[in-house]
């Protein structure tokens, strides 16, 4: 009786930390301070968005430098995609709802940074900070609609060529052109994080428009 009644007293020991943890990791969350709005606001970034932005990051603690793609990125605004873990995933969360143009201050907790591991100048457990200014939103291939639209011979799936030809388009409508190693490094990427039998070929099932809602 005495082992059963320790027993009880552990489980409910157990459940309380477990509870306790989860709560803890509840309360972490991102914070937004907008900085700058601009004026007018007529397009919003949202998941498979293509942004072009440039940020600087920090460490909370002491302030130090951890990132900046004016100097990491030769002085490029740097592209990716919203929402597909290109980028960590409090800036993937707190670069949402942005509009071109928009500054933003955002504070990204340790579980949503480099967490309990680091990495490179981050530390284990650390807070960061990034400054973001976001120039341009341009829309994303991963939908149903875009599928079709990338997919020009509809054989249900789409092939470097296919993906290539649409970047291009959707870039270039607001007059950024790019040269070839641009999209190349893109495109490289993409079929890297999608094509998982390797053919060289992002079918349908690949794609997975239903589960995921960008490129």
């Amino acid at each position: 009786m005495a082992f059963i009644a320790m027993f009880l007293l552990y489980l409910q020991a157990y459940s309380l930390f477990v509870g306790f943890s989860v709560a803890q990791e509840e309360e972490e969350e991102v914070k937004i301070e907008v900085v700058h709005m601009p004026e007018e606001c007529t397009k919003k970034s949202k998941k498979g968005d293509m942004l072009n932005a440039h940020y600087d990051g920090f460490l909370a603690t002491d302030g130090s430098k951890i990132y900046c793609s004016r100097s990491d990125n030769k002085g490029h605004p740097k592209w990716f995609v919203l929402g597909v873990g290109q980028v960590i995933k409090g800036l993937d969360i707190g670069m949402m709802g942005m509009c071109p143009g928009e500054k933003r201050k955002v504070t990204i907790p340790p579980s949503l940074g480099f967490g309990k591991l680091g990495k490179d100048k981050v530390p284990p457990d650390s807070t960061l900070i990034f400054e973001i200014e976001l120039y341009t939103i341009a829309r994303g291939p991963r939908s149903a609609e875009s599928f079709q639209e990338i997919d020009l011979n509809k054989d249900r799936s789409l092939s470097r060529d296919e993906v290539t030809e649409y970047m291009k388009k959707e870039f270039e409508k607001g007059g950024n052109k790019r040269d070839q190693s641009f999209y190349d490094a893109i495109i490289a990427d993409v079929f890297r994080k999608n094509d998982h039998n390797g053919d060289d070929y992002i079918s349908a099932k690949e794609y997975n428009v239903y589960e995921h809602d960008e490129l």
